[in-house]
């Protein structure tokens, strides 16, 4: 991780810089020396903001003749302060690691991101301090209150390009203003080169350019390579005396610097990256950005006036003012959470919704080469984000992100020639075949991929191919597919998944080599257990009995009684095969997280997972269950879902095994609830050595490696909450009392809303107090350095909302328990 630097330096040195002078002869090309440069590594995960421009759909897809016009495809990401990675192209393809300004002072040089103090607001709010744009005011101050940076940062609706107008307010003499630029041009950060060009900054992989321009020419321009040659290390012995306009023929790390032109001791100066397929391109989109003006391109993004932009789609969103009045910060992080979801979603692959805009621990994952961390279709995530929409009031992306789904499932024609799994890591990794003949067994959902459709893991998840049958059965219940949509869809999507969840059977795709036999899924939601599971079985129930009715409707009555008899068999033996009798925790009678046959009372080991040994199956505790109640399958005072509680929610557990954490927040009263995923969770930092989780490498067992607290399973207690008061209520009551309803919002919603960070974005993990903090100096209660934004936290955050605005658990499915008692 790249540490702070504070460097001394001479007065002599500053006064050379301030004037200009420099050391080497600019009328010749310079070629920076030191390739490849330093290893590149991404950034902070822990985003405080993301953003896009909005664009409209035609006819389902997104297209200039759209009136929105053009389609920008630039996507951003905020973190420390400073812009973070920025894609271009494909949402996971990121073209631009870092931006930030270099700060030189007589006896100082800061770095934004490590030497200020940040704050983060939105440019854009109504009346009421909602957020209606994804446009950030950024703030940084001087910790010693030498100076203060100021800057806005949005994209250009009409061009591929990012803006960010930077006002560099200075409090001492002799402090200069550098912008520093660290390309990841085609997605990694090796094989890159950079050149000057009159004012303006260039980098380039192949063809793929970023150029860097401003509204006033830039000072001083160089590149080089990272740690070697670049301006960053040139600076640290007080002046920029070693100027290069190219990087020369060999590719590597390499980054941009220029000064900024200053006036006195305020400046304002807008900065514009643009991007394109070549030079011409990113030239044509910066210098297009340039003329249009701050407060045009501003406008337009936001949607003010005639302009259509976020603050548009906001106002489409027919569920949304109702569900203000069941949130605690009147209704800020449900609009923040709409644009957050809908700007997770990729543009040339209209309806692709990605779990998240970052990679986790970022600044300790290898940039040497391309990945999409979390910028990726799972179904589930994707499942999760439709849902959330649906429930906002948006009845299109709902519908195009259904419709997306044929690409990711597999058919005859699947094979690895779609994508490449060899980057495929897991702790269940079989020996297989690298090729193979064809998929074997069909119509299941792949379990992560490009939003293009290109294939990276291959692990058969059996909620991930119930959940789209389910979305469907929603869509066409709340009239977003009409009977014949619907009936088109069955036949050529939803019934083949069906078919899946009732005979399974042998899969060859990749390394993947597996006979899958439900209701045992190969994996669970979390990836890394193989058996019988609450959390899935319950999709998988629900699933089945949602495509039972779909196939009635379709006329296809054999299907239907086929689809609802594995359903019904499935549930009769859920107990049976996931509550243990015997377990080793509370008074020994609970769902088990997962068992890996049929005898929940074995006590059989779990698999090994992220540096954790295996434990005994009665000792991992989980709220997977909860879906059972959620989905239908159970009612929420099922005696097995109740007396599961207790052992869930123990405080008496070893920190290992324990899964309930109560956090509480200086001037906000009371107490508030999270869950970790399991006991014995090792996805997150070392307690031992606070080390992040190795996302590049198996983990080493042993070593420490803890699961945090997840912000989505307060949101699916409250649901659970929700259901047990309703079902609660005496015969003839039908609706919470005002004590009630306002019980669960401020224990449950408000929760989630002190989970999110001050850009208002919602983390995978909180931090739970536990272990060696010296690394992060993380605080409890909030966000860790893995994915942030995480859509799944914003959806069910959305999800939980629109739920008590209804009194009824939004993605309930009740023909589920209709059909279950018949």
């Amino acid at each position: 991780m790249q540490q702070p630097v504070r460097f001394r330096k001479t007065l002599l040195s500053v006064l050379i810089g301030a004037l200009g002078i420099s050391q080497v002869a600019m009328g010749a090309d310079q070629v920076a020396p030191g390739a490849p440069g330093a290893a590149p590594f991404w950034s902070y995960s822990g985003k405080t903001g993301i953003g896009t421009s909005y664009e409209q759909y035609k006819d389902g897809q997104y297209s200039p003749q759209a009136a929105t016009g053009e389609v920008s495809k630039v996507w951003f990401s905020l973190a420390q302060g400073i812009v973070t990675e920025t894609m271009f192209g494909l949402i996971h393809e990121a073209q631009l690691r870092e931006m930030q300004l270099v700060i030189q002072g007589p006896d100082f040089l800061d770095l934004e991101a490590q030497d200020t103090d940040s704050e983060v607001q939105y440019l854009s709010v109504d009346g009421e301090g909602r957020p209606t744009s994804l446009a950030y005011k950024i703030i940084n101050r001087d910790k010693q209150g030498r100076y203060e940076i100021e800057k806005h940062v949005f994209t250009d609706p009409d061009a591929n390009s990012l803006m960010m107008r930077v006002i560099f307010r200075s409090k001492e003499p002799g402090i200069q203003a550098y912008v520093h630029v660290d390309p990841a041009i085609g997605n990694d950060g090796s094989g890159d080169s950079a050149f000057v060009d009159g004012q303006a900054l260039y980098a380039r992989d192949g063809e793929m350019t970023l150029v860097v321009k401003a509204s006033r020419p830039l000072e001083q321009p160089t590149v080089g390579f990272a740690g070697i040659s670049d301006g960053l290390t040139d600076l640290k012995d007080g002046k920029l005396d070693n100027l290069y306009t190219s990087t020369g023929d060999a590719p590597g790390n390499v980054t941009m610097l220029a000064r900024l032109p200053q006036t006195g001791n305020e400046t304002t100066l807008d900065l514009v990256v643009g991007f394109g397929n070549d030079r011409q391109q990113a030239d044509r989109a910066a210098d297009a950005t340039l003329a249009r003006g701050y407060a045009k391109v501003l406008a337009h993004y936001n949607g003010e006036g005639e302009a259509i932009g976020w603050q548009d789609y906001l106002a489409s969103l027919s569920g949304l003012p109702a569900m203000y009045a069941q949130s605690t910060d009147n209704g800020k992080l449900l609009n923040v959470s709409a644009l957050v979801l809908k700007a997770q979603e990729d543009k040339s692959n209209a309806g692709a919704l990605i779990a998240s805009l970052s990679n986790p621990w970022g600044e300790t994952v290898p940039a040497d080469k391309g990945t999409t961390g979390y910028k990726a279709v799972w179904p589930r995530d994707f499942y999760q984000c439709a849902m959330a929409l649906l429930a906002l009031g948006d009845r299109e992306t709902p519908k195009v992100a259904f419709e997306y789904l044929k690409k990711v499932q597999v058919t005859e024609t699947t094979s690895l020639k779609q994508g490449d799994t060899s980057a495929y890591i897991h702790e269940q990794k079989q020996d297989g075949k690298a090729e193979n003949a064809g998929p074997g067994a069909t119509g299941w959902f792949l379990q992560k991929t490009h939003v293009d459709g290109e294939i990276e893991w291959v692990g058969v998840q059996l909620d991930q191919t119930a959940m789209p049958i389910m979305l469907g059965w929603k869509l066409w219940q709340a009239g977003v597919l009409d009977d014949a949509q619907i009936r088109h869809w069955y036949q050529t999507m939803l019934k083949p998944a069906a078919e899946f969840l009732v005979k399974g059977g042998q899969v060859k795709v990749g390394w993947n080599d597996w006979k899958v036999v439900p209701p045992q899924t190969q994996q669970e939601r979390w990836e890394e257990q193989w058996g019988y599971s609450p959390s899935t079985t319950a999709a998988v129930i629900a699933g089945l009995v949602a495509a039972s009715e779909l196939a009635g409707h379709a006329g296809d009555a054999e299907a239907a009684k086929s689809f609802l008899g594995a359903a019904k068999g499935y549930s009769d033996k859920l107990e049976a095969t996931m509550f243990t009798q015997k377990g080793s925790l509370g008074d020994g009678r609970h769902y088990l997280r997962i068992t890996q046959n049929d005898n929940p009372n074995d006590g059989a080991p779990l698999l090994d997972n992220n540096s954790r040994p295996g434990l005994p199956e009665h000792q991992v505790l989980d709220a997977g269950f909860l879906e059972l109640v959620r989905y239908g399958v159970r009612p929420a005072t099922d005696p097995h879902i109740v007396g599961s509680l207790d052992e869930l929610d123990s405080q008496e557990l070893p920190e290992n095994l324990k899964v309930k954490y109560l956090f509480s927040y200086p001037g906000v009263e009371g107490e508030f609830p999270g869950w970790r995923r399991y006991g014995n969770d090792g996805y997150g930092e070392s307690e031992i050595s606070a080390i992040n989780f190795p996302a590049t490498e198996a983990p080493v067992l042993n070593s420490g490696l803890r699961g945090r607290v997840w912000p989505i399973f307060t949101g699916e207690r409250g649901h659970y909450e929700l259901a047990r008061s309703k079902a609660q209520l005496p015969e003839g009551v039908e609706a919470l009392n005002a004590e009630q309803l306002a019980k669960l919002k401020n224990t449950y919603v408000k929760a989630m809303e002190l989970f999110a960070n001050e850009g208002m974005m919602l983390p995978e993990q909180v931090w739970d107090g536990v272990g060696n903090n010296s690394r992060h100096n993380y605080v409890k209660g909030e966000g860790t350095n893995t994915a942030t934004p995480l859509a799944w936290s914003h959806a069910e955050y959305v999800k939980l909302v629109r739920s008590l605005t209804d009194q009824r658990v939004w993605d309930h499915y009740p023909v589920v328990s209709d059909k279950l008692a018949k």
